[in-house]
């Protein structure tokens, strides 16, 4: 499994039609969180973007992830950074 990191950017010109995603969009967070593919996930404070990290077994299957995510056919964010992630210290600890 390997950790990634993806930084997220909101169309601020559509803030509204984010908004009527956004329920779905957690909701499909919640369920890969319960699954252990979600470690961690949030928006910025000036709501500009978020921050996400999963743990998936490669590229291939966060890019799956990402494709199913309601967000992305309301076509609301951009991909500022999709990066492998290896943290200094566990998670959570």
């Amino acid at each position: 499994m390997a950790l990634f990191a993806v930084q997220l950017s909101f169309d601020e010109s559509d803030t509204e039609r984010r908004l009527q995603v956004r329920p779905a969009h957690r909701e499909y967070l919640t369920s890969l969180k319960e699954s252990g593919k979600l470690v961690a996930a949030g928006p910025f404070g000036d709501q500009t973007g978020a921050l996400l990290v999963y743990d998936v077994a490669d590229e291939a299957e966060l890019r799956e992830i990402l494709a199913k995510d309601p967000y992305t056919p309301a076509d609301v964010y951009q991909i500022a950074s999709l990066k492998e992630w290896q943290p200094l210290f566990p998670l959570g600890g």
